[in-house]
């Protein structure tokens, strides 16, 4: 009786991270825009980084709680998990072209990130400066994100203002009307729910893993690899499946790419930061999983720029393969 309420507070707390990612999400973008901050800057920050929530706050809880097994587990298994299950779910659905700044930039980021994982926990340990490592070269890769947004707003406001008349002060303006922005206090509460959704969902989620585990006879590290890391990346998935039955390819790449590098930059490096996270040598064996299903994903975006429904059979056969070497193991 005592498992199967784990497991009902297991799933209870994949939906609180689920939601509560949505209602930060909402919330924290109501306040920026009420606020006047650039959409440039929301869209690389808090929409970007607001799907990898349910991974940082697990990964954190767990770091904090001692149990590193979990907060390594949930990274690597995540990062895994969100290349060869969802997309290779999104490119069986629908074909996914990959814009060149993902294909030169992002995704090379993504397997140099995964690199300096292993190379930083080789020695068995992550502590304090590889954290602060992880964490400047995140920064850098925001700054260029910035940077490289703000001259495509400008290249196009540009082309816009020698292309189009001026406006009529007198005419109506349907695109502002259609635009419905959040109350600040709404949009206030909506971010600070959001957040305890999400606190909440990680401790459920760490300590009910953790039961079922022993549980279970199986490792933290299995868990970790699988069912917590199938649990955090709900929003990965419905955002890359949804965006690729609607034909949007940019969206169902960018947001995996950038949440495999948010994931190990940011997550890892703030988790080692406030506290060293343990490698176990076997991480070794999945970080280097993790770097070969990114380079199962560059491989045809080099040659056709693109994903199409044979790289999403490989890939999730793949993971098959990498589940039944887990179970074996």
């Amino acid at each position: 009786m005592e498992i199967f309420g784990n497991v009902v507070l297991l799933i209870i707390s994949f939906v609180l991270l689920a939601k509560g990612a949505d209602f930060f999400v909402d919330g924290a973008s109501g306040i920026a825009t009420k606020l006047k901050i650039p959409q440039i800057i929301i869209g690389l920050t808090i929409v970007a980084m607001g799907t990898s929530a349910p991974e940082a706050a697990v990964s954190i809880s767990a770091a904090i709680e001692g149990n590193a097994d979990i907060t390594i587990g949930n990274i690597l298994g995540s990062n895994i998990l969100n290349i060869l299950i969802i997309l290779g779910l999104s490119s069986v659905i629908s074909r996914l072209a990959v814009g060149k700044d993902t294909n030169f930039v992002d995704i090379p980021v993504m397997l140099g990130a995964t690199v300096l994982l292993f190379a930083l926990g080789w020695d068995g340990s992550i502590g304090l400066v590889d954290g602060i490592i992880f964490l400047i070269v995140f920064v850098l890769y925001l700054a260029y994100l910035f940077i490289v947004a703000r001259k495509r707003i400008n290249k196009r406001e540009l082309a816009e203002s020698v292309t189009q008349p001026l406006p009529d002060p007198a005419a109506d303006k349907p695109e502002e009307q259609a635009v419905k922005v959040r109350p600040l206090p709404i949009a206030i509460i909506l971010a600070v729910v959001g957040l305890a959704m999400v606190i909440l969902g990680s401790n459920f989620a760490v300590d009910s893993a953790t039961f079922l585990a022993k549980e279970m006879g199986v490792s933290d590290r299995f868990i970790g690899l699988t069912v917590v890391a199938l649990g955090t990346s709900l929003p990965e998935l419905f955002t890359s499946v949804t965006a690729a039955i609607k034909k949007n390819a940019d969206i169902a790449v960018g947001n995996i790419v950038g949440s495999n590098i948010f994931n190990i930059l940011f997550i890892v490096g703030l988790s080692s930061v406030i506290t060293p996270v343990p490698f176990v040598s076997s991480f070794l064996i999945d970080t280097a999983i993790a770097f070969a299903a990114g380079i199962i994903l560059w491989v045809p975006c080099l040659v056709k720029k693109s994903i199409g429904r044979l790289t999403g059979i490989i890939m999730l056969l793949a993971y098959c393969g990498y589940f039944v070497y887990l179970v074996l193991i």
